[in-house]
């Protein structure tokens, strides 16, 4: 885990709705602009920090977590493929137009504000998706908050410390900052995500994923994963749970993926053929109708245990 000194957690107050910039302002690499049609803005105050947050559809709540540097608009299309389902996305602390905290957030500080966001809007209890980085903060959350989290789905993620390491190259460049600008990203794209960017990377200048804002975000950003590993209570997660994985995915491979699955007590694996780490946004017509087809066989109660302290794995000081 990071350690306390550099990152603890912050302490999760009452959410509200405050003032918000234009959504739809265009200020970065990847950013698709303007306002999406039947989506809800909310700008929520969470312990002091303005969360943006995007609500799309009505049914069934959904809550996205998103990656390392994806913003809430990342999820747009798979919005055709959810019917009946109402998607809640947020811009994490410190990307996109929400507030950079005063200290570093820990996994747990990160998977408390998806808890916190779903209490602002009235919901109990949602299913959880969480993709790359968002993965992690999805597993966080299902042994922290188990109460909230209807059913598991995590995309293009891993268990942490302790799992296969991706490509080096693919990994480095994941790393850079610079390798999120405008011009960058197109050329570096196949090489660090796979699959269809391999053929067709000017596709991700049309994605949300924009360079980090300053020095201070990038170290904010990966402060969580130093040290977090959820290794040692992954088979603790009750809810039923979906793992997708590309196989030609260069940061997170596929092996990771099986790990999880043959540990977890309640998951499947579903492997993209020619798959890389954005498959999901970038084929969603392959991926999103398995992600719907879970979930649709999940039922509207929550399903798990009620929630104990103890649940949330606490590391040694």
């Amino acid at each position: 885990m990071v350690p306390a000194a550099s990152a603890r957690p912050v302490a999760l107050g009452h959410a509200k709705d405050v003032p918000g910039d234009d959504p739809g302002a265009d200020d970065g690499a990847g950013s698709s602009g303007g306002a999406a049609a039947g989506v809800t803005y909310r700008q929520l105050r969470i312990n002091g920090l303005r969360v943006h947050t995007e609500i799309y559809g009505e049914g069934e709540p959904l809550l996205m977590h998103s990656g390392l540097w994806a913003e809430a608009a990342l999820w747009r299309p798979m919005l055709p493929y959810l019917p009946g389902y109402q998607v809640i996305a947020f811009d994490p602390p410190g990307v996109g137009r929400s507030d950079m905290p005063s200290l570093p957030l820990t996994m747990r500080g990160l998977a408390a504000v998806g808890a916190a966001v779903l209490d602002e809007l009235g919901i109990g209890s949602a299913h959880v998706l969480g993709a790359s980085f968002g993965g992690a903060v999805a597993q966080q959350m299902a042994i922290c908050h188990p109460d909230r989290v209807r059913s598991l789905v995590l995309v293009s993620t891993s268990a942490g410390a302790l799992g296969w390491p991706g490509d080096p190259l693919a990994f480095l460049l994941f790393m850079l900052p610079t390798s999120f600008s405008r011009q960058r990203l197109p050329q570096v794209a196949g090489s660090m995500f796979g699959g269809r960017m391999r053929t067709d990377p000017e596709l991700v200048s049309s994605l949300p994923i924009r360079r980090p804002r300053s020095l201070q975000a990038v170290v904010y950003r990966m402060a969580p994963l130093l040290g977090w590993t959820s290794l040692p209570w992954l088979r603790a997660i009750p809810q039923p749970t979906l793992i997708i994985c590309g196989d030609d995915d260069p940061i997170t491979p596929r092996r990771n993926h099986a790990l999880m699955a043959a540990m977890m007590r309640h998951a499947r694996l579903h492997t993209v053929p020619g798959g890389g780490h954005l498959a999901m946004v970038d084929s969603p017509e392959l991926v999103v109708p398995v992600i719907a087809e879970f979930l649709g066989g999940q039922g509207t109660s929550a399903g798990t245990e009620p929630t104990r302290s103890a649940r949330c794995f606490r590391p040694a000081a």
